[in-house]
């Protein structure tokens, strides 16, 4: 027997870990609970996956993670939303999963050690690098097309996108605001300017 409560605490806590994990990842046996659609209710991870893969938007979305930003799960779960074709992170490999509600698990994610990196692989992709900044110079979101073949750029809460990313885009783009704030949050803004993409080329078309 164990008398060390501590220890108890220990085995009851990752217990209940891996029986949140396994409901998140498979869903309930007797009732589908993880957060998806209806008509995903009952499909294992792989299969929800695959059949997301018939139907992506061509959207691809890119966050530098410098910081571990608690804001990176949100912008994930809105490009679920989406269903961009590919999401990028530059910088570091982990980050702050929670507000994606493990949406990550359905979407194609790549990741890029550095910026020049992460520049390299879009400029043989052809594709344009879009940086969502509210910086000297950036262009209002309201009177720009964003190209069908962008991947929109977001920074991190605190400081935004790096001198080095702004350096390599191909355009920055800011949305406008007419209160006291200086910038909204970076979740906020992502699914703004993701739904702006989507107006131009998807609902509009």
């Amino acid at each position: 027997m164990f008398h060390d409560k501590s220890m108890w605490r220990t085995k009851i806590s990752q217990s209940s870990w891996l029986i949140f994990f396994f409901r998140a990842q498979y869903g309930d046996m007797e009732e589908d609970t993880r957060n998806v659609v209806d008509k995903y209710r009952g499909l294992s991870v792989e299969e929800i996956r695959a059949e997301l893969d018939t139907h992506r938007i061509p959207l691809e979305i890119a966050v530098e993670n410098l910081e571990r930003d608690f804001n990176m799960g949100t912008i994930v779960r809105t490009a679920n939303a989406f269903n961009v074709s590919r999401v990028h992170v530059i910088g570091r490999k982990q980050w702050n999963r929670r507000g994606a509600m493990v949406t990550d698990a359905y979407m194609n994610i790549d990741y890029h050690a550095t910026a020049s990196d992460f520049a390299a692989a879009m400029q043989q992709a052809g594709r344009s690098i879009v940086a969502v900044d509210n910086v000297p110079g950036a262009r209002n979101l309201a009177e720009v097309g964003l190209s069908k073949d962008a991947v929109l750029v977001f920074g991190s809460e605190a400081n935004g996108i790096s001198e080095e990313l702004l350096g390599i885009a191909a355009d920055v783009v800011q949305i406008e605001q007419d209160g006291s704030t200086r910038s909204v949050n970076v979740g906020v803004a992502a699914g703004i300017v993701m739904y702006h993409w989507v107006y131009q080329h998807v609902l509009t078309r």
